[in-house]
């Protein structure tokens, strides 16, 4: 039996999912076998709307493959990567039984898919230590253990904090949890680390799953393309349960133009830009009035605390510039999360700080 066809919920271990028309391995001229139009759409130059697209476009499928250095079937694309959160927990758990795993504060999805699955939530909170804030991956073995849980989520780089976890401690947790649950770490802002990804845990891990998107990087929010990479008993099973067609073609279209060689080249770019920009716009807010901590980031975002941060989030808004407020999140009651910019959005952001504590 395969590693991980244990920790799928019973009913679904043998589930064949909705078979769609584009499911099916057929060869033919004319197509009448969906229902669609035999006409397009004149908004539609091309005429490629009029039909559903296929379930996984194999080429998109297959650049992703060759970004992440895996293999095509080991990689499941989806509506971003938070339809990825939403079928691990709807596939492994089962409602009032199978807990899952978040360290807080984190990226709200992960308990907002256990509330809809019914799912207990089990907190384990980020340490905050002189270094940032930081998983405390003996806890978090310890409750996965002690609270049946079938998913722990590691948002690495972390949401909001910016902190990024060892591949070490990684690879130990999900060796201590093999068999018993399955270890999920959200590499959204993987781009921005410094460290390898937690794909290269794989081979010597079946029960690790990735999550990688193109809404920061890539530049391609819009599209909603994202993937889940991880053992393909594991990633078969998730297709099952994937809604019909979750890659409309424009979106997929888009997204290949973006991971052309010359697309990524210019991602590769923007990238080093927002590095360098994070380490200035890191620099001038240690420096600005008002500001108690900044914390180091991994991230394309910085999470910075404030003897005033109403007053901060105002005065921002005041000269045009939306940020994060982090207040609501636990151990966050005096923090605003602001992403890195351009140069002169950035400069922006230091001139309205600036200009808030000189008023004062």
């Amino acid at each position: 039996m395969s590693a991980i066809l244990p920790l799928v919920r019973p009913d679904l271990r043998d589930f064949a999912g909705y078979k769609s028309a584009r499911s099916e391995s057929l060869r033919g001229d004319v197509w009448l076998n969906a229902n669609e139009s035999a006409w397009s759409n004149p908004a539609d130059g091309e005429g490629r709307s009029r039909r559903y697209p296929d379930p996984q476009p194999p080429a998109l499928r297959a650049r992703l493959a060759e970004l992440y250095g895996v293999a095509p079937a080991a990689l499941l694309v989806g509506r971003g990567s938070d339809e990825a959160i939403d079928l691990l927990v709807r596939a492994l758990c089962v409602a009032g039984q199978d807990a899952i795993v978040v360290t807080p504060p984190v990226f709200g999805m992960y308990a907002v898919c256990a509330r809809l699955q019914g799912a207990p939530l089990v907190e384990v909170p980020l340490v905050d230590g002189v270094d940032g804030f930081s998983a405390d991956l003996e806890a978090i073995r310890e409750a996965a253990l002690s609270q049946r849980a079938k998913l722990v989520f590691l948002c690495s780089p972390s949401n909001p904090a910016g902190s990024a976890i060892p591949l070490a401690g990684i690879a130990a947790l999900a060796g201590a949890l093999e068999g018993k649950a399955v270890v999920v770490v959200d590499e959204a802002y993987g781009e921005f680390a410094d460290g390898p990804s937690a794909t290269t845990l794989l081979a010597a891990h079946p029960n690790i799953a990735v999550l990688r998107t193109l809404s920061k990087a890539h530049a391609l929010a819009a599209a909603r393309i994202g993937v889940v990479i991880g053992n393909e008993d594991l990633i078969t099973i998730l297709q099952r349960c994937q809604a019909p067609y979750p890659v409309p073609t424009p979106c997929a279209d888009l997204a290949l133009a973006g991971l052309s060689d010359a697309g990524l080249a210019q991602t590769r770019e923007r990238i080093a830009l927002v590095r360098r920009e994070r380490d200035r716009l890191l620099d001038a807010l240690a420096q600005s009035p008002g500001v108690l901590r900044v914390y180091p980031s991994q991230g394309n975002y910085l999470l910075v605390r404030f003897d005033d941060a109403e007053g901060a989030f105002r005065a921002l808004l005041a000269a045009g510039v939306v940020v994060r407020d982090q207040r609501a999140a636990p151990q966050l009651g005096d923090a605003l999360r602001i992403t890195v910019g351009s140069p002169h959005q950035n400069d922006r952001v230091i001139a309205a700080l600036n200009a808030r504590e000189q008023a004062a």
